[in-house]
């Protein structure tokens, strides 16, 4: 099993409650019920204010690495980066568990 853990920040200036991040959000919720590689699947907003904290997460699990490939091409995945793509930043760890 492949563990896929994403960390977003949120640019200068843009709130949760934005609609494109509301929209982003939602979509990212969705992809569980979307994606058949996916093995687990959460995601949510942090409730740490330490400035250092990052905005949003994924944690997320597949089978392998040509399973998490599938994921990372699936149509709606792709929608879902594109949306944030627009007003955040992320970082990836992938790592076998």
């Amino acid at each position: 099993m492949i563990r896929h853990l994403v960390l977003f920040r949120l640019d200068e200036g843009v709130e949760r409650d934005d609609p494109r991040v509301v929209a982003g959000a939602e979509a990212f919720r969705a992809l569980g019920g979307q994606i058949e590689e996916l093995r687990f699947w959460e995601c949510g907003w942090n409730v740490s204010d330490r400035p250092i904290a990052y905005d949003f997460a994924i944690n997320s699990a597949v089978e392998d690495e040509d399973a998490l490939k599938r994921y990372l091409e699936h149509p709606a995945h792709q929608a879902g980066v594109a949306m944030w793509r627009e007003f955040a930043t992320w970082v990836i760890a992938d790592y076998p568990f």
